[in-house]
Order: structure tokens, then sequence, then C-alpha cells
């Protein structure tokens, strides 16, 4: 059972989302927050596996609820009905799994927390844009080079493969996979799992 909180100011939207996600046989929404203050705190207490989280709240607003949380067992999905693309990177640099508009189809919101719930980085296409447009604008560096082994690991991170999953999948000690991670990470200048994503999402590595 994946369990989400939901953290929106607006009592509507918290309770659509919960209707909505109630009625899925394998996520249960456990609580509720409306500010980036209680979301912090409830997911100290709660301890989901998912939090959908709204970026423009009062008391404190969503990236300050992501910058708390950082490096956390949760998972977070930012929902937010604002379509400023300036707030996609630092969402993604604070730790969120995915981002996504609150126009998002229900049933591919209810795929989408499946999958962040799973391992994966997940965008909206037009976040995914915002992520890469400054590409766009000047020459996108060479790859760093990688070995062999270092982009079969970077293309099933960029999968939302664990640790464990790609040990099995390379048929190698999950030890070993850490190693190769840690080179990974290191070569091209990330610090996550999510930055080495979508740097093989931008160099067609994934």
């Amino acid at each position: 059972m994946i369990r989400v909180l939901i953290a929106d100011d607006h009592p509507v939207v918290r309770q659509g989302l919960r209707t909505f996600l109630d009625l899925q046989d394998d996520i249960t929404v456990v609580g509720e927050a409306g500010d980036g203050a209680q979301a912090v705190e409830l997911v100290g207490e709660l301890s989901p596996d998912v939090l959908l989280l709204d970026l423009k709240m009062p008391v404190m607003d969503g990236l300050g609820a992501l910058e708390r949380l950082s490096g956390g067992a949760t998972r977070i999905v930012v929902l937010t009905s604002v379509s400023d693309p300036s707030d996609v990177g630092p969402a993604m640099r604070a730790g969120a799994a995915g981002f996504l508009y609150k126009d998002v189809d229900p049933t591919a919101l209810v795929q989408a927390v499946r999958a962040v719930h799973g391992g994966q980085v997940l965008l909206a296409p037009e976040a995914a844009e915002a992520m890469l447009a400054p590409a766009a604008d000047a020459a996108v560096p060479a790859p760093v080079p990688l070995t062999e082994r270092e982009r079969e690991v970077l293309a099933l991170i960029a999968a939302g493969r664990s640790n464990r999953e790609i040990a099995r999948s390379l048929a190698v000690a999950e030890k070993t996979v850490k190693t190769h991670v840690s080179n990974v990470l290191m070569k091209l200048g990330v610090q996550d799992r999510t930055q080495a994503a979508l740097y093989a999402v931008r160099h067609g590595l994934g």
C-alpha cells in the first residue's frame, strides 16, 4: 500500500485528490496539510511514502518544505497550478522526485504516484522542457566519458531502478553497483540520482 500525504492550501483541492486516490486499491491518503510547515511536521509524524506538494502555500511555501525534507525517505511530487518554468529547476534541485501540474489527468496522477514510489523521476512534458531549455539556447556540453558499465548503470538509474535492481539486472554484487553509482555521480559532477537521471535524459543516455 502506497501511503500518500497531500499538502495544499485549498481544502477543495485536498478533498478532490483524497477522494480519487482513496479509490485506488494500492494507495491510501494518510493525511492532509494546509501549508508547508504543517507538511514538514506531518511527514515527520506519518512517514508517508509520497508527498503531493503544492508550491504556493502560506506560512512556508513548497520550496521551503522541499529544502527541509530533502534527503528523507518520502518521495516528493510537486503538484502546482503555477506554470512558471523558473519553478521547475529549484524544485528538482531541492529534492523533488516529480513535477506535475494540477490539470494532469487523474489517471496519469495515479500512475505518477506509483512511478515515483517505485523510484522513478517523473516530469510533466512542460516541466521537462523547462529543465532542458537552457541547453537549447547554448551548445550542450559533450557527454562526460563513462565506461560501458557506467553507461549501463546510468541508464538504469534514469529508469528509476534501485541499486538492488541494477545489481540483479547486471548480475553483479550490490556493493559493485554502489561503487559504479558513486563513480557516475563524481564524473558527472552531480550530487544525487535525480540529477544523474536528468543528465541521462538530456544526452539521450536514458
